[in-house]
């Protein structure tokens, strides 16, 4: 074989070297975008047409017009954030979440041990406001009728307990079975003393859904751009990659001067 053949081949090999690593290199950008897109629920995607006219019909309250009831023991501005821990702790916790929101349900599986120890020690203060993000995104009401349900739990002193069975039982994002009362009512079931009369009455009334509808409102208005939105000293500490569990508790702690 002439030298010239074998230049000619090991360029063409190297040629094919070449391309099959832009080619992984870009399979692993398009890999990366896709978990990107997934870790926080994002605003705008109504743009999904197909599943926002397959859900037509199902909005329960979207625009309800009904006077604005604010749950019990609410506080913030314009009462819109519901309280978990003591007011005398020294660090606080925004949380702004959607019950539909997978993200959501990521950050409360990995933060809650935590956040429970924490508020529980009287450490750390959670205000968390509720919003409808999916259901503006992928049509259905489930994110207002979660959001009024809890609301209803907090009546009842039983906010976080209910909240955490929420996400605990939170259905696929395009599914709206929190749409259903029924359904709402039946995981009531999981919290000991909240199925009540009045409980019921509550979620079936839809008695906090304009209270859902301001807050969401308020987020909004506040220029977040998705859930959740968690902030700590101002900070959205969701977006830090660095940011952990053990990390937030040594935050927290510091602060705490215990």
């Amino acid at each position: 074989m002439s030298e010239n053949n074998r230049d000619g081949k090991r360029t063409a090999r190297e040629r094919l070297a070449v391309e099959r690593e832009k080619q992984r290199a870009a399979d692993r950008r398009r890999r990366t975008l896709i978990v990107g897109a997934s870790v926080v629920c994002v605003l705008g995607l109504a743009a999904v047409a197909g599943v926002v006219a397959a859900n037509a019909g199902k909005d329960k309250g979207s625009d309800n017009a009904g006077p604005v009831v604010a749950p019990s023991g609410a506080q913030g501005k314009d009462s819109l954030a519901v309280p978990v821990g003591g007011d005398g702790a020294k660090s606080a916790l925004t949380v702004w979440e959607d019950f539909r929101c997978p993200a959501c349900r990521s950050f409360e599986t990995a933060y809650r041990p935590v956040l429970h120890q924490l508020t529980d020690a009287g450490k750390l203060r959670i205000e968390y406001h509720l919003v409808r993000l999916i259901d503006g995104n992928l049509g259905g009401s489930g994110s207002l009728r979660a959001g009024n349900a809890a609301a209803c739990a907090q009546d009842a002193g039983k906010f976080r307990d209910y909240h955490d069975v929420l996400y605990e039982n939170q259905p696929e994002e395009r599914d709206d079975a929190f749409g259903d009362d029924t359904r709402l009512i039946a995981l009531a079931g999981k919290v000991g003393g909240l199925d009540t009369p009045a409980f019921r009455k509550c979620v079936k009334d839809g008695t906090h859904n304009s209270w859902v509808d301001k807050s969401h409102k308020a987020f909004q208005a506040g220029g977040f751009g998705g859930t959740p939105t968690v902030l700590f000293g101002g900070r959205n500490i969701y977006q830090d990659r660095s940011m952990t569990p053990a990390k937030l508790k040594q935050m927290v702690e510091a602060a705490d001067g215990r």
